[in-house]
């Protein structure tokens, strides 16, 4: 398998998350959204981060990767590295308390629609550039 090939495998598995996004949306499953929003970020940027010939780590938030390489990707995703950053940093703080929680937190209690919907808009944004890379 190339890294193309592995890119492109990283894309499908994103956007059948984005699939899943609405399902649990649909559901009420707010922290579950959450969650596998998360998901789908860090496959679409490891594709893009393969794309340009970077293996990227085995940890889940790889935003700091794209800036460091930011002059491998074309002027017009460079200008929004910064972006997928913030979005991919943002979520990763959320991963484990939106699946497990805490004593102190229980997701299902402690997310919501809103919650859910900006995780929906900013994994879609991601997709899209990582898309429009691979």
């Amino acid at each position: 398998m190339t890294a193309d090939e592995l890119a492109r495998s990283h894309i499908a598995k994103a956007a059948v998350r984005a699939q899943m996004l609405r399902f649990l949306s649909d559901r009420s499953a707010w922290s579950d959204v959450v969650r596998v929003a998360q998901e789908l970020v860090e496959l679409a940027l490891k594709a893009m981060l393969r794309h340009v010939g970077i293996d990227p780590p085995k940890w889940h938030d790889v935003g700091p990767m794209l800036l460091e390489h930011a002059q491998l990707f074309p002027d017009g995703v460079r200008a929004q590295l910064p972006e997928l950053a913030r979005i991919s940093k943002r979520l990763r703080k959320e991963r484990e308390l939106a699946f497990c929680g805490g004593l102190d937190f229980v997701p299902t209690r402690e997310y919501g629609p809103e919650d859910a919907r900006i995780a929906i808009e900013e994994a879609q944004v991601v997709l899209d550039v990582a898309r429009s890379v691979v």
